[in-house]
């Protein structure tokens, strides 16, 4: 039993671990403010969510266990409110975000002839 614990909590915290890094790599990559706020408040959830699972299935105390269950849920109801925040006060601040006109070369738009 031990060993399945080992290797859930192993495979919880590189997955999470994974899915943090792919966040980061999110901001970098994204052109504007609510495509990276979008990426970063998913995957953050998620990351740390599975970290702090991977850290609930080896931990030896009950008091331990109980306080990453808390850290757990506070991150879940924040998390997405954190990131809703952001965006709403971005939106009331005028910050537009970046549209690429250059992929919409078909559709219903009438020629210019």
């Amino acid at each position: 039993m031990s060993l399945i614990l080992e290797i859930g909590s192993g495979l919880c915290l590189l997955l999470g671990s994974f899915i943090c890094l792919s966040g980061g790599v999110g901001i970098l990559r994204f052109p504007d403010f609510y495509t990276r706020i979008h990426a970063v408040g998913v995957t953050d959830t998620l990351g740390a969510g599975l970290i702090l699972t991977g850290l609930m299935l080896i931990s030896p105390d009950g008091l331990v266990l109980l306080k990453l269950i808390m850290i757990l849920l506070f991150t879940l109801f924040i998390n997405p409110t954190a990131s809703h925040a952001l965006a709403k006060a971005a939106l009331r601040n005028n910050l537009k975000p970046v549209l690429d006109d250059s992929s919409d070369k078909g559709g219903d738009k009438p020629s210019k002839l």
